[in-house]
Protein backbone atom coordinates (compact mmCIF):
# COMPACT_ATOMS: atom_id res chain seq x y z
CA UNK A 1 0.00 0.00 0.00
CA UNK A 2 1.15 3.85 -0.90
CA UNK A 3 2.52 5.16 2.00
CA UNK A 4 -0.09 7.75 3.06
CA UNK A 5 2.58 9.88 5.15
CA UNK A 6 4.82 10.72 2.77
CA UNK A 7 1.63 11.39 0.26
CA UNK A 8 0.81 14.25 2.97
CA UNK A 9 4.27 15.32 3.04
CA UNK A 10 3.97 15.76 -0.80
CA UNK A 11 0.77 17.61 -0.98
CA UNK A 12 1.92 19.58 1.89
CA UNK A 13 4.82 21.01 0.03
CA UNK A 14 2.85 21.69 -2.85
CA UNK A 15 0.47 23.35 -0.98
CA UNK A 16 1.76 24.69 2.49
CA UNK A 17 -1.10 26.63 3.20
CA UNK A 18 -4.48 25.39 2.43
CA UNK A 19 -7.44 26.84 3.04
CA UNK A 20 -11.12 26.49 1.79
CA UNK A 21 -12.79 27.84 -1.29
CA UNK A 22 -15.82 28.84 0.49
CA UNK A 23 -15.99 32.63 1.77
CA UNK A 24 -17.43 32.70 5.64
CA UNK A 25 -16.79 35.52 8.16
CA UNK A 26 -17.91 32.89 11.31
CA UNK A 27 -19.09 28.62 11.85
CA UNK A 28 -22.77 29.71 10.88
CA UNK A 29 -21.91 31.04 7.81
CA UNK A 30 -19.79 28.31 6.91
CA UNK A 31 -22.07 25.88 8.02
CA UNK A 32 -25.22 27.74 5.80
CA UNK A 33 -22.65 28.11 2.61
CA UNK A 34 -21.47 23.73 3.40
CA UNK A 35 -25.16 23.57 2.98
CA UNK A 36 -25.29 24.80 0.19
CA UNK A 37 -22.74 23.73 -1.35
CA UNK A 38 -24.09 20.05 -1.94
CA UNK A 39 -23.86 19.22 -5.81
CA UNK A 40 -23.09 22.98 -6.33
CA UNK A 41 -19.79 25.10 -7.25
CA UNK A 42 -17.83 26.88 -4.44
CA UNK A 43 -17.52 29.80 -6.95
CA UNK A 44 -21.42 29.58 -7.40
CA UNK A 45 -22.28 29.56 -3.74
CA UNK A 46 -19.83 32.27 -3.16
CA UNK A 47 -22.15 34.38 -5.28
CA UNK A 48 -25.38 33.25 -3.98
CA UNK A 49 -24.06 34.30 0.11
CA UNK A 50 -22.10 37.29 -1.50
CA UNK A 51 -26.22 38.74 -0.90
CA UNK A 52 -27.58 36.27 1.17
CA UNK A 53 -24.56 36.96 4.04
CA UNK A 54 -25.71 40.40 4.04
CA UNK A 55 -29.33 40.17 4.83
CA UNK A 56 -29.14 37.04 6.88
CA UNK A 57 -26.69 37.98 9.59
CA UNK A 58 -27.89 36.08 12.49
CA UNK A 59 -29.20 32.19 13.37
CA UNK A 60 -32.69 34.15 14.44
CA UNK A 61 -32.71 35.54 10.61
CA UNK A 62 -32.57 32.46 9.03
CA UNK A 63 -34.60 30.98 11.61
CA UNK A 64 -37.38 33.61 11.12
CA UNK A 65 -37.18 33.28 7.27
CA UNK A 66 -39.84 33.18 4.80
CA UNK A 67 -39.20 29.62 3.02
CA UNK A 68 -40.85 30.98 -0.43
CA UNK A 69 -38.51 34.51 -0.22
CA UNK A 70 -35.35 32.03 0.63
CA UNK A 71 -36.31 29.76 -1.94
CA UNK A 72 -35.91 32.65 -4.64
CA UNK A 73 -32.76 33.61 -2.62
CA UNK A 74 -30.75 30.36 -3.22
CA UNK A 75 -32.37 29.21 -6.15
CA UNK A 76 -29.10 29.59 -8.16
CA UNK A 77 -27.31 27.08 -5.89
CA UNK A 78 -29.89 24.42 -7.22
CA UNK A 79 -31.91 21.84 -5.14
CA UNK A 80 -33.24 25.25 -3.38
CA UNK A 81 -36.47 23.98 -2.45
CA UNK A 82 -34.35 21.30 -0.07
CA UNK A 83 -31.34 23.36 0.73
CA UNK A 84 -34.15 25.88 1.94
CA UNK A 85 -36.02 24.01 4.08
CA UNK A 86 -32.91 22.23 5.27
CA UNK A 87 -31.15 25.73 6.46
CA UNK A 88 -34.26 27.21 7.94
CA UNK A 89 -34.90 24.18 9.93
CA UNK A 90 -30.80 23.85 10.69
CA UNK A 91 -31.17 27.12 12.46
CA UNK A 92 -34.50 26.59 14.40
CA UNK A 93 -32.81 23.60 16.00
CA UNK A 94 -29.45 25.64 17.01
CA UNK A 95 -31.90 27.96 18.98
CA UNK A 96 -34.17 25.44 20.43
CA UNK A 97 -31.45 23.30 21.39
CA UNK A 98 -28.27 25.21 21.51
CA UNK A 99 -28.40 27.89 22.30
CA UNK A 100 -28.43 29.79 19.20
CA UNK A 101 -24.88 28.87 19.11
CA UNK A 102 -23.38 25.70 16.17
CA UNK A 103 -22.14 23.47 18.09
CA UNK A 104 -18.32 22.16 17.79
CA UNK A 105 -18.69 18.87 18.08
CA UNK A 106 -19.54 16.09 15.38
CA UNK A 107 -22.16 14.47 17.34
CA UNK A 108 -24.02 17.49 17.78
CA UNK A 109 -23.42 18.75 14.27
CA UNK A 110 -24.91 15.62 12.47
CA UNK A 111 -28.19 15.88 15.17
CA UNK A 112 -28.56 19.05 12.70
CA UNK A 113 -31.02 19.08 9.54
CA UNK A 114 -29.49 18.50 6.45
CA UNK A 115 -25.78 17.81 8.04
CA UNK A 116 -23.84 14.90 7.47
CA UNK A 117 -20.31 14.02 8.73
CA UNK A 118 -19.11 15.78 5.60
CA UNK A 119 -20.66 18.95 5.75
CA UNK A 120 -19.74 18.43 9.95
CA UNK A 121 -16.07 18.13 9.36
CA UNK A 122 -16.13 20.88 7.13
CA UNK A 123 -17.64 23.23 9.87
CA UNK A 124 -15.20 21.70 12.43
CA UNK A 125 -11.74 21.87 10.17
CA UNK A 126 -12.18 25.40 8.73
CA UNK A 127 -14.42 27.59 11.25
CA UNK A 128 -13.16 25.70 14.64
CA UNK A 129 -9.80 24.48 13.52
CA UNK A 130 -10.09 21.17 14.63
CA UNK A 131 -8.64 18.45 12.96
CA UNK A 132 -11.26 16.62 10.99
CA UNK A 133 -11.37 14.59 7.36
CA UNK A 134 -14.44 15.70 5.18
CA UNK A 135 -14.55 12.89 2.09
CA UNK A 136 -15.82 15.13 -0.72
CA UNK A 137 -15.63 13.81 -4.71
CA UNK A 138 -12.14 15.05 -5.04
CA UNK A 139 -11.03 13.07 -1.41
CA UNK A 140 -13.06 10.23 -2.77
CA UNK A 141 -11.44 10.39 -6.13
CA UNK A 142 -7.90 10.90 -5.24
CA UNK A 143 -7.49 8.90 -2.20
CA UNK A 144 -9.02 5.78 -4.05
CA UNK A 145 -6.79 6.25 -7.35
CA UNK A 146 -3.71 6.75 -4.92
CA UNK A 147 -4.44 3.29 -3.61
CA UNK A 148 -4.49 4.56 0.05
CA UNK A 149 -8.34 3.62 0.63
CA UNK A 150 -10.42 0.83 -1.25
CA UNK A 151 -14.14 2.12 -0.79
CA UNK A 152 -16.65 4.29 -2.37
CA UNK A 153 -18.32 4.62 0.66
CA UNK A 154 -17.44 8.37 2.24
CA UNK A 155 -17.99 7.20 5.68
CA UNK A 156 -15.52 4.36 5.49
CA UNK A 157 -13.02 6.39 3.78
CA UNK A 158 -12.98 8.60 6.20
CA UNK A 159 -12.14 6.17 9.00
CA UNK A 160 -9.32 4.73 6.95
CA UNK A 161 -7.92 8.11 5.97
CA UNK A 162 -7.50 8.78 9.66
CA UNK A 163 -5.97 5.74 10.86
CA UNK A 164 -3.28 6.75 7.89
CA UNK A 165 -3.15 10.49 8.38
CA UNK A 166 -1.27 12.25 11.24
CA UNK A 167 -3.98 13.44 13.54
CA UNK A 168 -2.16 16.84 13.05
CA UNK A 169 -2.55 16.66 9.66
CA UNK A 170 -6.25 15.51 8.81
CA UNK A 171 -7.79 19.19 8.10
CA UNK A 172 -4.24 20.07 6.00
CA UNK A 173 -4.40 17.04 4.11
CA UNK A 174 -8.21 17.19 3.70
CA UNK A 175 -7.77 20.83 2.15
CA UNK A 176 -4.83 20.06 -0.30
CA UNK A 177 -6.07 16.98 -1.42
CA UNK A 178 -9.40 18.82 -2.39
CA UNK A 179 -6.63 21.47 -4.89
CA UNK A 180 -4.99 18.64 -6.11
CA UNK A 181 -8.54 17.16 -7.12
CA UNK A 182 -9.26 20.09 -8.46
CA UNK A 183 -5.98 21.00 -10.21
CA UNK A 184 -4.25 17.79 -11.61
CA UNK A 185 -6.44 14.06 -10.65
CA UNK A 186 -9.22 15.74 -12.08
CA UNK A 187 -12.44 13.43 -12.72
CA UNK A 188 -11.70 13.34 -16.97
CA UNK A 189 -8.15 13.62 -18.09
CA UNK A 190 -6.39 13.72 -14.88
CA UNK A 191 -2.65 15.55 -15.45
CA UNK A 192 -0.36 12.61 -14.48
CA UNK A 193 2.96 13.75 -16.32
CA UNK A 194 2.38 16.83 -13.95
CA UNK A 195 1.62 15.18 -10.46
CA UNK A 196 3.85 15.33 -7.90
CA UNK A 197 2.30 12.40 -6.01
CA UNK A 198 2.96 10.46 -9.60
CA UNK A 199 5.53 8.36 -7.75
CA UNK A 200 3.41 7.18 -4.43
CA UNK A 201 0.02 6.83 -6.94
CA UNK A 202 -1.28 3.37 -7.02
CA UNK A 203 -3.42 4.04 -10.14
CA UNK A 204 -2.42 1.77 -13.29
CA UNK A 205 -2.52 2.18 -16.94
CA UNK A 206 -5.63 0.22 -17.03
CA UNK A 207 -7.18 2.13 -14.50
CA UNK A 208 -6.57 5.23 -16.50
CA UNK A 209 -8.21 3.47 -19.72
CA UNK A 210 -11.58 3.13 -17.58
CA UNK A 211 -12.31 6.83 -17.18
Amino acid sequence: MPDAKKITTLLLKKYPNPGIALNFSNPLELLVATILSAQCTDVRVNEVTKTLFKKYKNVKNYAGADLKTFENEIRSAGFYRNKAKMIIGCCQKLIKEFNGKVPSTIEELTTLPGVGRKTANVVLGSAFGKQAIAVDTHVLRVSNRLGIVHSENPDKVEEELTKQIPRNKWTEFNLATILHGRETCAARKPRCGACVLYDECGWTEKDKEKI
